[in-house]
Formats: C-alpha cells, sequence, structure tokens
C-alpha cells in the first residue's frame, strides 16, 4: 500500500506577520510538482487564518497546540473549535516541547487526540525518548507506552486520519540526527506497535516521519527507508530554500 508521503515545517515560536506571509508565499513559488507529496507548516495560531487562506490547495495549515475543551475559563488556550475555524487541517499534538517544556502528560496528549478526532482534525501525534532514555536502552519502551496511551480509545477509522512523528528529543535542536539506521528500526518499531493495536491494515496505512534536526543534507539518506514517510521540519523550515530542499528531496 502507497503510504501518503507528508512534509511538514513546525515554524514554533518564530516569524512576525510579514515574515510568515513571505515564508509561505516563497514555498508557493518554489513547490512545482509535487507528485503526490504533501507539504504542511504549523505557523503560530496567530497567522494559522491568513495561512490558510493563501495556501488552500497547495500547502495544508496546521496549529501547534490546541486545549481539549470546546470552551471555557482557560486563559490562553485555544480551542479545537477555534482551530478547526482557522481552516486548519492538522494539529501537531505530544511534542517534545510541549511534554518537557510545558509539562504535558500522557493523559493530556490523549485527550488532545481524542478532542482532534471529536471535531475533524487530523492529530500529527509526536513520540520520542530522551538522550537518558535511549542511553539506558529503553527507546522502544518509552515510545510504545507513548503511542498507546496517546492512542487510547481512538477507534481504526479515526486511526486512518491520524499521522504520527518520531522525534528523537536527543536530536531536537541540537544538531545531531539519527542515523538512518536508528531512525528505520523505530519507524519499524512503531509500525509493528500500530499493528498490535490496530491490525496491519491501519498499521500500513499511517504515515510516520521522522523528526529531529531535519536538514537537506541528511533527509536523502532518513527517506530511504521504506517506513519513513516523510519528515517534521523545525529550524530548516522558517527558510523556504532550505525547506524546500527537503520536499524535494
Amino acid at each position: 500500500m502507497q503510504r501518503r508521503e507528508i512534509f511538514a515545517g513546525n515554524w514554533k515560536m518564530f516569524t512576525t506577520r510579514a515574515e510568515a506571509l513571505a515564508l509561505a508565499r516563497g514555498l508557493l513559488e518554489g513547490l512545482g510538482e509535487l507528485k503526490g507529496r504533501e507539504v504542511a507548516v504549523f505557523p503560530p495560531s496567530v497567522h494559522a487564518r491568513e495561512l490558510a487562506d493563501i495556501c488552500r490547495g497547495k500547502i495544508d495549515v496546521g496549529v501547534q497546540n490546541m486545549y481539549f475543551e470546546k470552551e471555557g475559563a482557560f486563559t490562553g488556550e485555544v480551542s479545537p473549535v477555534m482551530v478547526k475555524d482557522l481552516g486548519a487541517r492538522y494539529i501537531l499534538i505530544g511534542h517534545s516541547e510541549r511534554r518537557h517544556v510545558f509539562g504535558e502528560t500522557d493523559e493530556m496528549v490523549n485527550r488532545k487526540v481524542k478532542a482532534a478526532c471529536e471535531y475533524g482534525i487530523e492529530p500529527m501525534v509526536c513520540v520520542g525518548e530522551l538522550l537518558a532514555e535511549r542511553e539506558a536502552g529503553d527507546s522502544e519502551k518509552v515510545v510504545g507506552g507513548q503511542l498507546r496511551k496517546a492512542f487510547d480509545g481512538i477507534t481504526a477509522d479515526q486511526m486512518k486520519k491520524a499521522v504520527v512523528a518520531y522525534e528523537p528529543v536527543w536530536a531536537i535542536g541540537t544538531g545531531k540526527v539519527a542515523t538512518p539506521e536508528i531512525a528505520d528500526a523505530m519507524h519499524r518499531y512503531i509500525r509493528k506497535e500500530l499493528a498490535g493495536l490496530y491490525g496491519a491494515g491501519i498499521a500500513a496505512m499511517v504515515p510516520v516521519l521522522y523528526g529531529g534536526s531535519v536538514k537537506a543534507d541528511n533527509i536523502a539518506g532518513l527517506f530511504a527507508s521504506p517506513d519513513i514517510d516523510g519528515a517534521l521540519v523545525g529550524g530548516a523550515s522558517l527558510k523556504a530554500n532550505s525547506f524546500l530542499d527537503i520536499i524535494h528531496v
């Protein structure tokens, strides 16, 4: 089965409005023929509506975070209704910075995944281990636990709209990158876990992306793996040329 290939850019807390629009226009100008490959960007949510309007039909827009309640007295939060109203296709859930900087638990990740599915937003769920966990030989234990908890209560039909991104925390923003062999082994493990949860058919459908210091000079080796279906790109997605070089690998 041919899985979707997705190259997504997480802009994190970067870009003013003018910078975001210029970056989006630069991507649109350079995309050319994608041959079935999908491109998505996750700008700061204040830019999402405007980017969704200008990128429609060419680049999908996602939001980096949301709360799991429809509405309420949750100062500073964005609801799934708001995310949908912004024109976003995706919601990024469980990114390591949300887990390790802002203290999001597996339970919160799961509630966000359920909220995304309820409101028709496609969850892109991040999983990954810390350096100490990898050095202790616990990578699979950690990633498997995150997967099972994130998708607890999610149906097979709902999983057809889900995306998983493996982001080894020790390789995010550090300049380090998992070797193709390390990334390939973890992606195969993730697909095995998905098969155990949902069966081989669903596991074969779910795109699993690699994230962790992805750049133009290492994407080819990573993308050569049959179990790596694209990339979740951080810093290299903040310049149109460098992101385009990755997209067109």
